[in-house]
């Protein structure tokens, strides 16, 4: 017996309510919300449901009957296919909005917080061309835009360099023009690609893990250096060299030429060893007269204008006289940690990774601050009530963490620890609620401050102020 075809839901005329998140906008149809990508507050639509859950249905665009007023025409012809840029169909000032809206939501819906101390999103000054770093994934199974049954495959090119198709593994899309990183960005992307295809370099198959290149990072930094790394599947001395050199020619401007040989089977680079080609195995940053040492694997905001605004809100925030014992929790390579250093007593930043905290050591060494000391381990181990009795109790703590929050019992030891303040930092205001509900037993909301760091995505940072009852 065979399965029964289920029918898959439509829709007429449906109109598009507002944008939500993970990019997708929102209509409902007797009371049941349904998610649908690419769409604009105030289109009108035909919708096909593709995904039904309990909660809420998943649907695209069959139909335009109306589109929306304050629709635009995207800027990059990858548009709906690359998945990274979902608001590029809206002024950046609609964006705004709405992300100031969905920090909004999360807060109140999800926390069930007070939001009557929000202030005004701080919107970027540059919406396109804003990040310092992107990752592109060489495939010898690119995604095909224009396929025709007409055309053999053995007639295509199907190499690619660029980025994963959303939800396929070994998909890339080729990318003529990235409008998210400025600078030698594209044409170096583009340089290496006609190297490697008039040199017949193999580009990589991640399901029969054959090929040569993997991938190539670039990163640029407000000094006017340029890091750029080059990972291999396999080393091949001449390839390799002649590539590099090659890009050492083409491109004088790079200051970090560097490879990497990663065998294994995923992209990860955390486990490997970064060889210097040429130049200097670091960035520098610059920021309020701190320099900032960047290395290839090291973390460091994307946007670098934004993040002066970040962390000048949460230093702002922070309310430091110089009187004060501050811990930087999730404190990365120590950025947050030297950039309030001169305000506050002494500094305390605690980081699970060991790496990123040699680079914070470095960097208070670099700018002469003496009053920062750094401790490397698992946060839920490292800062316990032993801890605070041996390093003092913090006047003021400032955590920013991954976007899954942070951990039940890190939260709960920092309601015994009663602060003064705590600044929250987030790159996610949906485990930011969840987190300061908790914490909403001893403290109190002072100040809800979003900020803009990825313009044209739905992603958005948000800084909150507690106060301690």
């Amino acid at each position: 017996m065979g399965r029964r075809r289920r029918e898959l839901q439509q829709y007429s005329e449906v109109e598009i309510l507002t944008a939500g998140s993970e990019g997708k906008s929102i209509a409902k149809i007797d009371d049941k919300v349904i998610f649908v990508p690419y769409a604009a507050p105030g289109d009108i639509v035909d919708l096909k449901v593709v995904k039904k859950k309990k909660s809420y249905l998943e649907a695209k665009i069959t139909k335009y009957h109306k589109r929306s007023e304050i629709r635009i025409e995207p800027k990059c012809s990858h548009f709906e296919t690359c998945g990274g840029c979902k608001w590029q169909h809206m002024p950046y000032e609609e964006q705004t909005k709405f992300k100031h809206q969905q920090v909004k939501d999360h807060l109140e819906r999800i926390g069930k917080l007070d939001t009557s101390t929000m202030r005004p999103i701080l919107g970027a000054p540059e919406d396109y061309y804003y990040r310092n770093k992107l990752e592109f994934t060489f495939s010898n199974m690119a995604w095909l835009t224009d396929f025709s049954k007409d055309i053999e495959f053995s007639d295509r090119n199907m190499n690619a360099l660029g980025f994963h198709i959303p939800g396929m593994f070994d998909r890339i899309l080729n990318i003529d023009h990235c409008y998210l990183q400025g600078g030698l960005s594209n044409d170096i992307r583009i340089a290496v690609k006609e190297y490697a295809d008039k040199n017949n370099l193999a580009y990589f198959d991640l399901r029969k893990q054959v090929g040569f290149l993997r991938n190539i990072i670039i990163r640029t930094a407000s000094t006017g250096e340029l890091m750029v790394i080059v990972i291999f599947f396999h080393e091949d001395i001449e390839k390799r060299e002649a590539l590099l050199n090659h890009l050492d020619a083409k491109f004088p401007e790079i200051t970090s030429l560097m490879y990497i040989i990663n065998e294994k089977k995923n992209d990860s680079i955390g486990d490997q060893t970064v060889e210097l080609f040429k130049g200097k195995d670091h960035m520098m940053e610059e920021m309020e007269g701190l320099d900032f040492k960047v290395g290839p694997k090291s973390f460091y905001q994307t946007n670098n204008k934004q993040a002066y605004e970040l962390y000048k809100h949460t230093r702002d925030l922070a309310q430091l006289t110089g009187n004060e014992l501050v811990y930087d929790l999730y404190t990365g390579t120590g950025t947050i940690a030297n950039f309030v250093a001169a305000k506050a007593k002494k500094v305390i930043g605690i980081e699970y990774v060991d790496e990123a905290i040699d680079d914070a050591k470095e960097n208070s060494k670099i700018n002469n601050i003496t009053n920062t000391e750094f401790y490397a381990g698992d946060m839920v181990k490292v800062l316990d009530d032993m801890f605070v009795d041996t390093h003092g109790k913090p006047d003021v703590i400032i955590t920013d963490p991954p976007r899954a929050g942070m951990h039940a019992k890190v939260v709960d030891l920092l309601n015994r620890i009663e602060a003064n303040r705590i600044v929250y930092v987030s790159c996610n205001s949906a485990t930011q609620a969840r987190d300061v509900e908790i914490l909403s037993e001893k403290y109190k909301i002072e100040a809800i401050q979003p900020i803009d760091m990825f313009p044209q995505t739905h992603h958005v940072e948000n800084i909150i102020l507690l106060k301690l009852k």
